[in-house]
Order: C-alpha cells, then structure tokens, then sequence
C-alpha cells in the first residue's frame, strides 16, 4: 500500500457556494464532421470540457451537489474511488483544493507507481490522499470506507448517485435555451451511469431522447444504478457495444478516429470517453440509425487531462 499527500487546510461556507453558483454555462458548438455531413445529421457539442479548467466536464456538474450535501453536513474531508486514470479522481481533488477540503483517493491497482501517471501525480499535486488498494481488495468499497474513510462524506466511484444525477439534468436547460428547438437526441459516454441517468431525468416530458454509449465491457450491471437515480427511465437507448477493446483499451480503430475528428473539426477529445461515444455515434451514422435532419447534442465531458498519459498511445 502507497500513501501520498494530504491536504488538511478548513472550507468556508461562502468560498464554497460562490464555486457552484458561479456561471459556468457552457457554449454549444455546431461542428462539421463528413460522416454527418454525408448523411445530413446535425451534430453540436456541448463543451462542458471548458465549465472549469480543472474540474472540468460532467464532473463538475456531479460534484456539484455532493460537495454542497457534504458542506450541509459537516465534514471537511471526501473519500472517493477511482482508477488510475479516472476523471472523476482528477476532478475531485481539484475541487478539493480550490474548497479546502480534504479528499481521499482509493486508487484500484497496487501496482501502479503514481509518478508514472500524470492524473495521479496531479491529483497529488492537488492535495489527494492516495490509497493504492488491490483490485481484489477494490471491490469492497463499503469496507474500504469504513478503514479509510472516518469523519468522510464518501463519494461513490465516478461520483454517481442521486445528487449527480440532480447536477447533470441542468444541463437540459443550458441547452434548451441555445437551440430554436429541444434536439432529438443527446448523447454521452456511460462509465458509471450517473450522467446518462440526470440526462434522463432532464428529459422527462421533451422529445428529446438520450443515447448512452458504454465504455466498457459487460457494462449491463449498471442498469439498476442508472434505473434507480433515473425512476422514470422508460425506453432510452443504451449501447454496451462502444467499449472498442475495453476500459482504458486504444485501439488503432479509435485512435485514427480520435485524430481525424479533432483534425476535422479542431476539438480536442479523450481516449477513454468522447473518443468512444462519437466513434460509435458515428457508425450509427453511417448505418442509417438517424433520419436525414436530425439533430443530435453530444456531451462533451471533458477528460482531456488524461488524453496523453502513456498508456493511451502505446
């Protein structure tokens, strides 16, 4: 077991509001893509990759009033888990700092050297206790919680549940109010669920459908999660197919993807999520799944700090 950095500086109240409160709405990009252009789907992106610089994408939106809940609280300190490469991990420890509360990191493989790994070093950095744990010993996070985690608001993995959900289904109204008309489709990466499941509740009563594009592999296990945080779930579209190897897995397939969208529209994209969700938004494309004139908004939710770590181009 590895254990580094600490950060034990007090929040304040009126710091921790003005950060949520702020506003962070983010602008909605018309991009030009030729597989969409060919097919005459209208494609925009939701850049909640620029909401913050640093807690950036739907991570802020699903920290947003889990920090809020823990301040109504009273604890000073989160634990989370992540991997080594999780968004969700950089972003809290970021929020953390700029907050002054103390968060904890469990970090899935023992094996791994943090100062090899830019996200972990900057999660460090940002003043994240890191706790390497086995993935066995990763499993159980209710007892990982109760050895590491006394006087902690503990956060679940990805940062999903019922006030992440709360966070992402504003983001319906953000885009509402960009187009002359709600879209047809909206469209995210699917790690945890969290998201898919606020954009489906934002939904709710709009002709709006979500698409969710998960991931990884055997990603079916998440549908009570996202079935839970999402009552009214009904009939929206999960893809578990968008997985192209694995979590974490690059294949030459994504990555020739990945740099021709960036060349083609000139937005910079991550490997493990939006990589994923618009190759595979881009083969249902190219099959015929949308009706000529459609118009479909996908999330952008960031990640980019960990798009050139070493295993991504190996």
């Amino acid at each position: 077991m590895i254990v580094m950095g600490k950060n034990t500086q007090k929040n304040t109240v009126s710091n921790q509001i003005s950060f949520w409160t702020a506003n962070n709405v983010t602008p909605l990009q018309a991009v030009s893509y030729a597989v969409f252009e060919k097919n005459r789907v209208k494609l925009y992106l939701k850049r909640d990759d620029l909401i913050h610089p640093l807690v950036s994408g739907n991570k802020w939106r699903k920290l947003k009033y889990n920090f809020l809940e823990a301040q109504q609280l009273g604890y000073d300190r989160i634990l989370t888990f992540g991997g080594a490469y999780s968004n969700h991990i950089a972003a809290t420890a970021a929020a953390g700092k700029h907050l002054n509360i103390s968060t904890i990191g469990i970090i899935r493989g023992d094996e791994l050297n943090s100062q090899s790994n830019d996200t972990l070093v900057r999660a460090a950095a940002n003043g994240m206790q890191l706790i390497f744990v086995s993935r066995q010993d990763y499993q159980n996070h209710d007892q990982l919680a109760q050895l590491y985690g006394q006087n902690c608001y503990v956060l679940p993995e990805g940062g999903s549940n019922a006030l992440a959900a709360r966070g992402v289904a504003e983001v319906i109204t953000e885009i509402n109010a960009q187009l002359t008309q709600p879209p047809q489709y909206l469209a995210t990466a699917l790690g945890t669920g969290g998201t898919f499941a606020g954009l489906v509740n934002g939904t709710q009563n709009t002709p709006t459908r979500p698409l969710g594009f998960a991931v990884l592999k055997n990603g079916e296990y998440l549908l009570p999660d996202i079935q839970n945080w999402a009552p009214d779930f009904g009939q929206h579209q999960l893809f578990w197919d968008a997985h192209f190897g694995g979590y974490g897995q690059v294949s030459p397939l994504l990555r020739s993807f990945m740099l021709d969208f960036e060349a083609q529209t000139g937005v910079l994209i991550d490997p493990i999520y939006n990589a994923k969700m618009l190759l595979r938004l881009s083969q249902l494309v190219e099959s015929g799944y949308f009706k000529p004139n459609d118009t479909i908004v996908a999330l952008h939710t960031g990640g980019l700090q960990g798009r050139n770590e070493r295993l991504i181009f190996r």
